[in-house]
């Protein structure tokens, strides 16, 4: 199997990631689950030719000496994907995650109405959080779209790697990546407050010096944008300040309090609602000055209090949102109970409303890419046999984007 059909296959399907592993066959995941394909496994050279293919002579260098890296390539004209290539005890080993090449908007992500107020902002931080493969990056990347179309500004974007690429509409983009244009996040961000940047967005803020050169972006009237891997609104918070030594946590503390405008933190649901797919809930701490005033007095437990009676601010938390859901119809008791939350009153039978429940739009997911209709791929592994995929026209090739090469197809 060409690395072009696997591609165009994980495309046709709907993946989210696509798994190549030495001594087992390529894995999709769907809607979060791991759907084997049914071919013969991949020996360790069959899956080295297909990681390599997407190589640079660079990029093959800096694996063969650390064993791993991070890379994006672009699909034909239909995606790009994040790849990490990692070396197992089995041999080469890569995962793909799909980036549509069209952002969505806010609008088709059914996103709270609140997330156009936090893209208005002129200073400040903002923070969309969650686990790994919860859609930060693409929320973020509505929310970027979503300035981009209504406002005039300079946004500069840290990333590793760029991920959802950015066409010019009002606003001057400017993408860097580490390793291609920069090397470090807080290097990037020492660099960008002399770029006259009006929104920085930090694509993963992993360490504190990153975290404390943000905060002193926003501090300075830039609205900063990034994401951290923490599961709620108010942990959020902790995890900001407890990466700071002891003697530093209370400027932070301060810091934090002065800036803070917004932590959406947010998990992915399978539908039921017939649309497919996933849809996102959302826990969401806004900036208020009682918030601020608990941040800066260390009662940061309070604030999932002041969330849940925050609503006329825009605030919920996690489990309002899912148990809205829920009753709307929109995800499954059983899904809800998956995420460990208290159970909600029953939605109806046929997956509407229950009686009694506040009318509300139904999300909209994001739009599907544009699919290759000239391909025939194998189907996934829900056949009873091993199948081997048939000869068929190539797909475009995946580019590998060069040092310093701008992407040829952007967003619009």
């Amino acid at each position: 199997m060409e690395i072009t059909e696997l591609l165009a296959f994980a495309q046709q399907n709907k993946a989210s990631d696509i798994h190549l592993t030495s001594d087992n066959p390529p894995i999709l995941r769907v809607n979060g689950e791991i759907k084997p394909i049914k071919i013969a496994p991949l020996s360790p050279d069959e899956a080295k030719t297909m990681i390599y293919s997407i190589m640079s002579e660079e990029q093959r260098a800096e694996y063969e000496q650390d064993h791993e890296l991070d890379f994006a390539i672009s699909f034909g004209q239909t995606a790009r994907f994040r790849v990490n290539a990692f070396t197992t005890n089995r041999g080469p080993a890569a995962v793909f995650r799909t980036i549509p090449t069209i952002v969505p908007t806010l609008d088709q992500l059914n996103a709270p109405p609140i997330f156009k107020r936090f893209s208005d902002f002129e200073k400040g931080l903002v923070l969309v959080t969650g686990p790994t493969g919860s859609g930060k990056s693409t929320t973020l990347a509505a929310m970027i779209d979503y300035i981009n179309r209504n406002h005039a500004k300079h946004i500069l974007t840290i990333e590793d790697p760029v991920e959802f690429v950015h066409q010019n509409n009002k606003c001057l983009i400017n993408h860097r990546e580490l390793g291609r244009h920069t090397k470090s996040f807080a290097r990037a961000l020492k660099s960008a407050l002399r770029e006259d940047p009006d929104v920085i967005l930090v694509g993963e803020m992993r360490d504190h010096e990153t975290i404390g050169l943000a905060l002193t972006a926003a501090e300075t009237g830039h609205l900063v944008m990034g994401t951290l891997h923490t599961s709620s609104a108010a942990k959020t918070i902790d995890r900001i300040i407890d990466v700071f030594p002891a003697g530093d946590k209370e400027m932070v503390r301060a810091m934090v309090a002065g800036s803070l405008q917004a932590v959406i933190s947010q998990v992915l649901m399978k539908r039921i609602d017939g649309q497919g797919g996933r849809v996102a809930a959302h826990d969401i701490l806004v900036g208020t000055p009682a918030v601020r005033n608990l941040i800066r007095e260390n009662k940061v437990p309070q604030i999932v209090s002041m969330m849940q009676m925050g609503q006329r601010f825009g605030m919920a938390t996690l489990e309002d949102s899912v148990k809205a859901m829920v009753m709307q119809g929109i995800v499954s008791q059983d899904e809800m109970e998956r995420f460990a939350m208290p159970s909600a009153a029953p939605a109806s039978e046929a997956g509407g409303e229950a009686k009694g429940a506040a009318p509300a739009p139904q999300p909209q997911a994001a739009p599907r890419p544009q699919q290759q209709p000239q391909q025939q791929m194998p189907q996934p592994a829900m056949q009873s046999a091993p199948q081997q995929p048939q000869p068929r026209p190539a797909a475009p090739a995946p580019q590998a984007q060069p040092p310093g090469a701008a992407p040829k197809k952007g967003i619009t």
